[in-house]
């Protein structure tokens, strides 16, 4: 079989796995509360035996001085001690501001910094949520990678986080 060819081929095969992609939609929900601060959050994947695979985003406060911000991640537990701790933050494309109430929608490429390196198998995408003079939370949503057809989970949180929807498009 002639190169050409054979190159053709396999960018034949690989196209399924680098059009994937993956949304996840998570409501921080409006808490009554008298004193309220801006959740800290991270999103992650795990593959078995809940192993750290890859980060997909931390929202933090990064506007207050001297990095203090970073000083408080330590509050999103799982999170830190399986990937936080070792990181040099701010990491970019991953970290980002903390936000307000309201649904949020993140998007992920199969040929993303995130996602590109994922084997094909069985994950779970965490959600932690962890606020100053309030709670904390932590949800997760199996899934198989890379998606055959479209599909959807949802998971209800029950304090700090509302809502939390993947979306996996083949």
């Amino acid at each position: 079989m002639s190169k050409p060819l054979l190159f053709a081929l396999a960018g034949l095969c690989s196209a399924p796995l680098l059009a994937a992609e993956m949304t996840v939609e998570l409501e921080i929900p409006r808490l009554q509360v008298a004193e309220y601060h801006r959740p800290y959050v991270a999103l992650w994947l795990e593959g078995a035996g809940n192993r750290h695979v890859a980060d997909l985003a931390v929202w933090y406060d990064l506007k207050l001085a001297d990095a203090e911000g970073e000083k408080w991640l330590k509050d999103l537990r799982q999170w830190w001690r399986r990937s936080g701790r070792n990181l040099d933050l701010p990491v970019d494309g991953i970290s980002g501001a903390t936000r307000a109430v309201g649904k949020h929608r993140l998007s992920f490429a199969g040929d993303s910094t995130q996602l590109q390196h994922l084997a094909a198998g069985d994950y779970q995408l965490v959600v932690e949520a962890a606020r100053e003079v309030g709670g904390r939370e932590l949800l997760r949503l199996p899934f198989s990678w890379p998606p055959q057809q479209g599909s959807t989970a949802s998971v209800q949180g029950q304090h700090e986080l509302g809502a939390v929807n993947l979306e996996l498009t083949p």
